[in-house]
């Protein structure tokens, strides 16, 4: 006799194709077997998650078609079964698997859109937490501002595509009109972010790219705008970290003082009331 622990883990095994032999023998059979019962809910499960993975992938979806998705979404299921009860966090890894999907090697653009999905959907569902905003920095001087290092808002995520990949999306959207996409006009670099109650995502030149790219690799705010000066010659600093700060996209709370040599501040940035 099983534990409940072990009947439910059985249980999960079952659904996803996977020892169902000691399954079998629990389920009670009448006039449909126990292996047709099992084949109905492991039948169920993947068509609700393939309906999942399509509500959080709609660019994918549109761009390859309804039925050739849920093809390639039954395999990642079957292949990667959920490991959590909240759906909406289910399919990270679902580019990586498009990248060595066979049927789609066609398409080397599918994986990078199925990134942006998924970051859209991770910006959507992400804590909004507190925010950066400039009047937290009212009081700090430009030599104690250069050596902080600050961290992302956890529903930002900063995508390079070598694909025009804000195009490819827009294509797609329902309603849009009907227009071909020139693969070879160059890629993009997208910053994806929650704003008010919907997520989006902003162009990037490469410059903000750059300084957006070493900021959230942990380099403080001045060495990452040299970066960015040294990848794209017309990049501003002052500019792009103002419009950064617009767009409230590092979290507000400890911070890492940088290199040896400039002033430290406190360890935390205050926060304005209410935010």
């Amino acid at each position: 006799m099983l534990t409940l622990p072990e009947l439910q883990a059985a249980f999960a095994d079952g659904l996803g194709g996977r020892g169902c032999d000691r399954l079998l023998d629990l389920i009670v059979g009448d006039s449909i077997s126990a292996a047709a019962r099992l084949r109905i809910h492991r039948n169920h499960v993947r068509q609700s998650l393939a309906a999942a993975l399509a509500a959080t992938f709609p660019t994918v979806a549109s761009l390859v078609g309804g039925a050739f998705f849920d093809a390639m979404a039954r395999a990642f299921v079957a292949d990667s079964p959920p490991e959590g009860p909240v759906l909406a966090e289910y399919g990270e890894g679902f580019a990586v698997f498009i990248e060595n999907f066979a049927p789609v090697r066609a398409l080397p653009y599918l994986s990078d859109v199925a990134r942006l999905d998924w970051a859209l959907n991770h910006a959507f569902h992400a804590a909004r937490g507190t925010r950066l905003e400039a009047a937290d920095l009212g009081s700090v001087t430009p030599e104690q501002l250069v050596a902080l290092s600050l961290d992302l808002a956890p529903d930002v995520t900063l995508l390079t595509s070598a694909y025009p990949l804000g195009r490819i999306w827009q294509a797609c959207q329902p309603g849009a009109p009907d227009a071909e996409v020139d693969l070879a006009s160059g890629g993009a670099s997208l910053l994806v972010m929650r704003q008010e109650d919907d997520a989006v995502f902003a162009y990037l030149d490469p410059g903000d790219a750059a300084f957006v790219g070493a900021i959230s690799r942990g380099v403080p705010v001045g060495e990452a705008a040299q970066l960015a000066q040294a990848n794209w010659s017309a990049f501003d600093p002052a500019q792009s970290f103002r419009r950064l700060l617009e767009w409230q996209i590092f979290a507000a709370g400890a911070v890492v003082v940088g290199p040896v040599g400039y002033e430290p501040i406190s360890g935390r940035i205050p926060c304005q009331e209410g935010k």
